[in-house]
């Protein structure tokens, strides 16, 4: 019934339905036609050899600090000479004002003149006057060492007066020589009641099993905390030349034992991994980046008592391995999970941040295993399961961790050799918790990226008990 009303409808006016099945065909194929060149338009403007040919196209927002990237990861041996940078540039509305008053409105887009002429550029390269600007030399000429003090810069104190007792930031080192390693802590904490910042430096020195701590502490002005990572607590401190941190230590023990030396460690480019942050309500965040995965270790320390005549015993450090990272946020109810390891010129690194229930749900903020090698990373998950055994005594044992995605496949088994515990009930780290620092031997096996891992070295990790962490130490991932 319906389709001879159609027909008829259709028969009864064939000149109007004739034009208007044209009209219908023609849109339909105009349609096609936008569509195909849409498509085509879409893959000529991501297409490298538009922007002067290459491998990648990297796009960046204003937000995105440029020189941590091309300073970065891409000054690895394996990209540093392939890399070609691509000028940034930014489009906006100018007017042109003839004499008789009236307007054109003009689109302008502004570039960096000496990056475009690189990229063999027909529009700036016949005019000799278009030169790059101090801001344009600045940009292009950012070094790696640009880049490391740049993101291991100290952040000042956000607006958060829910956390604002608990923000504490700390530079971070720990190294390994023949028959020894140290765990090293620069941390500044939250504001004391004459505006300065409670600072201190911890060192714990592990020689056969047998840990040693080291203390000192001062009061820092906001001045003297932003000028980090060159950092100065009492007699102790952190100088940055070119890509070497330089360590003076002079922190005193227990019974009368003090330590004091100079530790050097030297970072790669290319070899880090980029500042990570995790936001929640009410301003509360939390920040880590790790500016020297991997780097070469030199110096010596002294440990000794202080009265007259001692003698000290002298520990060297020459031709070890180092790491640095640097941590910043609100510690208030926070715990975490981490362990880094290092094998010859492979690093390999895993963590979780459990954060207060009132910031963020701790369910959904997932963990990461990362995997760097010589030329730099080699792949990287955040499908992570971390499972910690614990002996009779509730400590862990040993710590399992998977961690799988598209680049990475990879199982590290921790098996802990000696604990140092410490309880959490002071400071700007505390939880009511006992925080435990581990030293032991890992067990690495799987791939990343196209290489295969089968080893077993020392290394570290970190865990609560008491808190969050605890609840995910059963055989429970």
């Amino acid at each position: 019934m319906i389709g001879r009303l159609a027909v008829r409808s259709l028969t009864a006016h064939p000149i109007r339905s004739a034009v208007l099945a044209a009209g219908f065909g023609a849109g339909v194929g105009v349609m096609a036609i936008l569509l195909g060149v849409a498509e085509v338009v879409l893959d000529q403007a991501a297409s490298p050899a538009l922007v002067g040919g290459g491998d990648v196209v990297i796009r960046m927002s204003g937000q995105v600090p440029a020189r941590m990237v091309l300073s970065g990861t891409l000054q690895a041996t394996a990209l540093r000479d392939r890399v070609k940078v691509a000028a940034p540039w930014h489009t906006d509305e100018l007017y042109l004002v003839r004499d008789d008053g009236t307007t054109v409105e003009v689109d302008a887009r502004g570039g960096i003149p000496s990056l475009e002429r690189a990229l063999a550029d027909n529009e700036t390269s016949g005019i000799p006057a278009w030169s790059d600007s101090p801001e344009d030399e600045a940009w292009t000429n950012a070094s790696p060492e640009d880049a490391l003090r740049q993101l291991d810069r100290f952040h000042p104190i956000p607006d958060a007066p829910a956390w604002s007792n608990s923000w504490a930031e700390w530079l971070y080192f720990n190294g390994r020589a023949a028959d020894a390693r140290f765990y090293l802590t620069f941390l500044v904490g939250p504001r004391l009641p004459d505006g300065r910042r409670a600072a201190g430096v911890r060192l714990q020195l592990d020689r056969d099993g047998q840990v040693e701590s080291f203390t000192a502490s001062a009061a820092l002005t906001d001045e003297e905390v932003m000028r980090a990572p060159e950092l100065t607590i009492g007699a102790n401190s952190v100088r940055l030349d070119g890509l070497r941190y330089q360590i003076e230590l002079d922190l005193a023990g227990a019974a009368g034992r003090r330590v004091r030396g100079s530790l050097t460690i030297a970072g790669v480019p290319g070899r880090l991994i980029p500042p990570l942050e995790i936001t929640g309500a009410k301003g509360w965040r939390t920040g880590y980046v790790v500016p020297v995965m991997s780097g070469s270790l030199d110096g010596e320390i002294a440990v000794g008592n202080t009265r007259a005549g001692a003698s000290a015993e002298r520990i060297a450090f020459d031709g070890g391995a180092g790491y640095h990272d640097h941590n910043w946020g609100f510690w208030q109810g926070v715990s975490w999970q981490w362990g880094q390891v290092q094998q010859g010129d492979l690093s390999f690194l895993y963590g979780r941040v459990f954060p207060p229930r009132d910031a963020a749900d701790p369910e959904r903020i997932p963990g990461f295993v990362g995997a760097l090698g010589p030329d730099g990373p080699l792949g990287y998950a955040t499908d992570v399961t971390i499972i910690e055994q614990n002996d009779e005594r509730g400590e862990p044992k040993s710590i399992t961790v998977r961690g799988r995605g598209p680049s990475l496949d990879l199982s590290l088994r921790f098996d802990v050799a000696s604990t140092v515990t410490s309880q959490m009930t002071q400071g700007p780290l505390a939880n009511g918790v006992n925080f435990l620092q581990m030293r032991g031997n890992y067990t690495v096996s799987g791939t990343a990226g196209a290489q295969k891992f089968d080893f077993t070295a020392p290394g570290a990790a970190e865990t609560f008990r008491g808190g969050p962490v605890s609840d995910r130490s059963s055989d429970k991932p």
